[in-house]
Formats: structure tokens, C-alpha cells, sequence
């Protein structure tokens, strides 16, 4: 178990590149295996969550070359060319397809292996195996899938064959359902439709477009027609906003900090988190604005700022859920009070986000009224250094880093090998800010 401590040593000066986006590193291997063709995926993130759906297309028979890698920071030269063999091209993986922590794998693929004239198996890590996967079932096992689990848990055992489209109100709002039941509905002869209670992120939409899928999208509703064709396609990942969360906040919170924040990711079903932040007062000027493989792009310039509390609802948090962990560091440096709401999602990914964050803020000496889809967030001047613990979470890790970097004396934070699933490099970044 890794521990890092951390204290405050200066403001943070300098610019830095955001490490590519996760959630589209991993459907850019998906759609290119189910692609007919050559694909060419670039900035590819080499973390530990997209590299388990990699491993798990080449257990399924799809040749995936992948040029030298020197490190993850450098990730920008990558490519990884991928022979894909259509959408009934794949092969019986020879073992159980391990996802690791990574719960887009274990969704997203059982999507796809519902239309599968084989049976696969899928587990992951202890994270994993208690993360709720019945919202997925549900859906894909209407459709004709049949799969077992452990109680709606991992590991799951799928039996896929002849689908049948659906239209399914989804009582979450969550891409990665969307996006398993848009991937099954590939498989279907006629249009599945997802109806969702909110926007989630849209990647899987824009990607498949760009394949040559048809797919319609009206207000909360996306549906698509099965018996399709994916062309192959070439994409430049850009940069992951969820990682870029924790440099514009460590900017905004350290005193007389300034960072330029380059080729990042401004999907605007991802980008509630600077919304958030604007309405605190937050100094966040967009720069060279740009599409980049049909995905909105820009700079990020961040300065020092005083922020105020707010109120947060469920549209806004909804755009920025994954940011969730750092905003709430943000909300305890602000004057007055933060009220969050909406955010019962996050009671069951890789921790449950809601307690965790709350346990761990107070250990700083912050009042926190935790909520049962939120929380309420009593801002204050100085943060008190504590010993936090990640709970296994990647995001809490780095969040409670961050915090650690804005109190008067040694934060340290234990088990932080967690934060190699999607940041490998994270120190090092935020060591190249410091003066």
C-alpha cells in the first residue's frame, strides 16, 4: 500500500498537457475492434482502466499493434492500429475476461458480448465485483441476453445470441447503460431506443456517428438501428477533463497560481464542472477553442481565485459527476456554504464518493452535513493537514492530495496506487507546476 505526503510549498506556475481522455480511449478500442478495418487510435491513455478493455478485444481475437511507449506522460505520440473484424468478428476468449477496477470494461463489453453466439465470463477486482451491474442486466436480458451474477453483482457470466430491439426508460443516468444497451442494440434488426432521466455524456453518440451508425438523438432519447456496418475511423483522443479537474482546482486554491492547461476535452455533457466553478467566481478562461476527432477541444488558463459557496443541483452535477471528489475541495476552501444535491450516483462507484469525501474533509477540520444524494460543505480559510486514506478510489486519492496541498503543514494520504487506473504520472505533473 503506497502513501504520499504532500504539503504546501508554493504557488503552481507553468504548463501542462492533460493526459488523454479515459472514457474515450476506451470506446475508441471497442468501436475500432467492431469496426470492418483498419482503425488508427491516437493518445491512446496508456492507464490502467482502458488498457483491461484493450487486453480484453485482443482475448477476443483482434490483432491491436501498439507503437513504443516511453512513458505515460508522453502518451501523446502513441498509436495503436487496430485490425478490426466487425461486429460478429470476435472469438471466444480462451479465459475469464479480467476488467480489473475498470467499470466501463465490464458494462460497455457486456453490451457487446449480449450479441455474442458465445458465452463469456467477466469479473474484476474487489472494487468491482460490489459495484452494482443489475442496471445493465436488466435492459441487455429484455433484449435476450441471458446472464448470471452474483446477486446483480460480478462476476458475470453472459450468454449472448438473437437480440430483440427495445425502447427502455433507464431509471439511471449513466453513459455506461446507455452505452451498453446503444452497443446491444448494434446487434438487434430494428431501433433500440434509451430514454434517460437526465444528459449523460455522449461520447459513444459522436463515436459511432463517425462510423457510419445510425443514430438519432432527441432530447433525453437516443436510439439506434441494429444490423449495422462500422466503417474503421482515425482518432486523436483528447484530453480528459476528469484529470485536468484536479490542476484547475489545485490553481484556483493555491495563492498566486497560474496554469495553462492544454488540449482538453470540452464535451459540454462533461464540462459542468467549469459551469460549477464560474458561478463560484472562479478565474477559467477558455482558450484556442477547436474540434479535434468530433469532440470539442481547448486550453485552459487558470488563475487564483475567491470562491463562494453555492448551490448545486442535479443538471449541473450530472455535467461534472465525476468531478465530483475535487469540487468538494473546492467547496471547502469557498467563503460560505456549498449545498450539493443530486449526486446519489455516487454512492456506488469505485467508493462510495458521497461518504468517503465527507470522512475525509472532516479529518481538515471541515463542517460537513452529508446528504443522502450530497452533501452540505461549510467552506473555510485554512485547512487543517491530516492522515486521509483513499478508500481504493483513484479520485479521492488525488482529491484529498490536492486539499493536502492547500493546508499549513504535511497532508499524507495512504493507499494511492489506486490512482495508476486512470493517472499514471499524476506527482510528477503536479511536481513539474511547483516553482
Amino acid at each position: 500500500m503506497n502513501r504520499i505526503s504532500i504539503k504546501y510549498k508554493g504557488p503552481l506556475r507553468g504548463e501542462i498537457t492533460t493526459p488523454p481522455d479515459k472514457s474515450i480511449s476506451h470506446r475508441a478500442i471497442m468501436f475500432s475492434s467492431l469496426a470492418e478495418g483498419q482503425s488508427i487510435v491516437r493518445n491512446f491513455l496508456r492507464a490502467e482502466d482502458p488498457l483491461r478493455t484493450l487486453e480484453a478485444f485482443k482475448q477476443m481475437g483482434i490483432e491491436i499493434n501498439e507503437s513504443p511507449q516511453p512513458s505515460a506522460l508522453s502518451s501523446r505520440n502513441n498509436e495503436i492500429i487496430i485490425s478490426g473484424k466487425g461486429l460478429n468478428g470476435l472469438t471466444q476468449p480462451k479465459n475469464i475476461i479480467d476488467c480489473g477496477n475498470s467499470g466501463t470494461t465490464m458494462r460497455l463489453l457486456s453490451g457487446v458480448l449480449a450479441g455474442q453466439l458465445f458465452p463469456t465470463s467477466l469479473t474484476g477486482d474487489s472494487s468491482l465485483r460490489s459495484r452494482p451491474m443489475k442496471r445493465v442486466i436488466t435492459p441487455l436480458t429484455e433484449m435476450g441476453a441471458v446472464i448470471e451474477s452474483e446477486n446483480g453483482y460480478p462476476p458475470l457470466r453472459i450468454k449472448g445470441g438473437k437480440l430483440t430491439p427495445i425502447s427502455y426508460k433507464s431509471p439511471v443516468a449513466s453513459a455506461q447503460v446507455k452505452s451498453a444497451i446503444i452497443l446491444a442494440g448494434l446487434y438487434c434488426d430494428g431501433v433500440t431506443m434509451v430514454i434517460e432521466p437526465g444528459k449523460s455524456r455522449d461520447h459513444t453518440e459522436r463515436m459511432l456517428k463517425s462510423c457510419g451508425v445510425e443514430i438519432d438523438i432527441k432530447d433525453l432519447a437516443v436510439s439506434v438501428k441494429g444490423i449495422a456496418s462500422l466503417k474503421p475511423m482515425e482518432i486523436t483522443v483528447p484530453g480528459d477533463l476528469s484529470s485536468a479537474a484536479f490542476f484547475i482546482v489545485a490553481g484556483l486554491l493555491v495563492p498566486q497560481s497560474e496554469i495553462l492547461i492544454k488540449n482538453t476535452g470540452i464535451n459540454p455533457t462533461r464540462s459542468g464542472l467549469i459551469d460549477i466553478l464560474d458561478l463560484m467566481g472562479a478565474d477559467i478562461k477558455l482558450e484556442n477553442e477547436r474540434i479535434v476527432s468530433g469532440e470539442p477541444v481547448a486550453d485552459l488558463y487558470v488563475k487564483y481565485s475567491q470562491l463562494k459557496g453555492i448551490d448545486i443541483g442535479c443538471d449541473l452535477i450530472l455535467r461534472a459527476i465525476d468531478e465530483f471528489p475535487i469540487l468538494c475541495v473546492a467547496a471547502a476552501k469557498a467563503e460560505g456554504t456549498t449545498r450539493i444535491t443530486g449526486a446519489k450516483e455516487l454512492r456506488v462507484k469505485e467508493s462510495d464518493r458521497i461518504a468517503s469525501m465527507a470522512a475525509e474533509l472532516r479529518k481538515m477540520d471541515v463542517n460537513i452535513e452529508e446528504l443522502e444524494d450530497g452533501l452540505i460543505i461549510e467552506g473555510r480559510e485554512d485547512l487543517k493537514p491530516a492522515a486521509a486514506i483513499s478508500y481504493g478510489d483513484h479520485r479521492i486519492a488525488m482529491s484529498m492530495l490536492i486539499a493536502g496541498l492547500t493546508a499549513a503543514g504535511v497532508t499524507t494520504v495512504d493507499d494511492t496506487d489506486c490512482v495508476s487506473t486512470s493517472f499514471p504520472g499524476f506527482m510528477d505533473m503536479l511536481g513539474s507546476l511547483v516553482a
